[in-house]
């Protein structure tokens, strides 16, 4: 695959997507999206993946917000096409079968701190920043941040940040729940793969129920998400995994899954 601004390495069933701009801060471009687009949707084909770590290249920044610089010409009708389109991507991570897991290093502004809200799980270094700028510039977020932010940390927390501007460090973002850990940037990477690798071994079947369960039961209703999550319980007693899971569970044994 042709990247210019990416780099996508797979090893041991886990993917390794960066941002490979450490110059500009790994700033979002209308490229970039493009070529995320297809990263994405080549982790969700390859089978042999079973998880992905999203990362930025360089100590300073996953990702410090959008280049302005080109989005500052704009017209309405650009921007709204541009915001669209990550709006499709990071629907995509979501809707993807592969968990996606955020190594956050230092600052995820704007767009970066909505394209790690989009991961299923996150993991900052501690000098890790996040926030949502956009009011400084005059607009505001547009690749889901207004969206996402208040769902993972509740309404008032999200409206202070995204009507002040301001950034909140790794201790305040692990106090809030925007993310599930803070670890020291020399253990960040290390700490991402470990956490996909445990994801990796498990049964692909039986994960990819699960992200459904949660991902989707998020957008109904209490009953209608538990009708949900009972039929896809259900669909998973069909399953050769659930047969073998249970079996070496009984045997006091290690399964071994056949992802069927």
């Amino acid at each position: 695959m042709d990247l210019k601004n990416l780099l996508l390495e797979v090893s041991d069933h886990v993917a390794t997507v960066t941002v490979n701009r450490p110059s500009a801060m790994n700033a979002m471009t209308p490229d970039t999206l493009e070529e995320l687009e297809r990263v994405v949707a080549e982790i969700d084909r390859y089978e042999e993946v079973r998880a992905a770590v999203i990362t930025g290249a360089g100590a300073k920044a996953f990702i410090a917000g959008a280049d302005i610089g080109l989005m500052r010409d704009m017209s309405s009708t650009q921007a709204r096409e541009l915001a669209l389109k990550a709006h499709g991507i990071f629907a995509a991570m979501e809707r993807s079968s592969k968990p996606f897991i955020a190594a956050v290093n230092g600052y995820a502004l704007g767009g970066g701190c909505e394209l790690a809200m989009a991961c299923d799980i996150r993991i900052a270094s501690d000098n890790a920043r996040f926030g949502q700028p956009e009011i400084n510039i005059g607009i505001l977020p547009g690749f889901g941040g207004s969206q996402r932010l208040p769902r993972l940390v509740g309404k008032g927390r999200a409206l202070e940040m995204i009507l002040t501007g301001e950034m909140v460090d790794a201790a305040e973002a692990f106090r809030i729940g925007l993310v599930n850990r803070v670890v020291s940037q020399q253990e960040l990477l290390g700490e991402a793969h470990k956490l996909a690798a445990k994801i990796a071994a498990k049964g692909r079947v039986a994960t990819k129920l699960c992200k459904e369960a949660v991902v989707n039961g998020l957008e109904m209703d209490l009953v209608r998400a538990c009708a949900y999550e009972a039929e896809l319980f259900g669909y998973s007693f069909a399953t050769a995994d659930q047969k073998e899971g249970m079996s070496a569970f009984l045997e006091k044994r290690a399964p071994v899954f056949q992802d069927r």
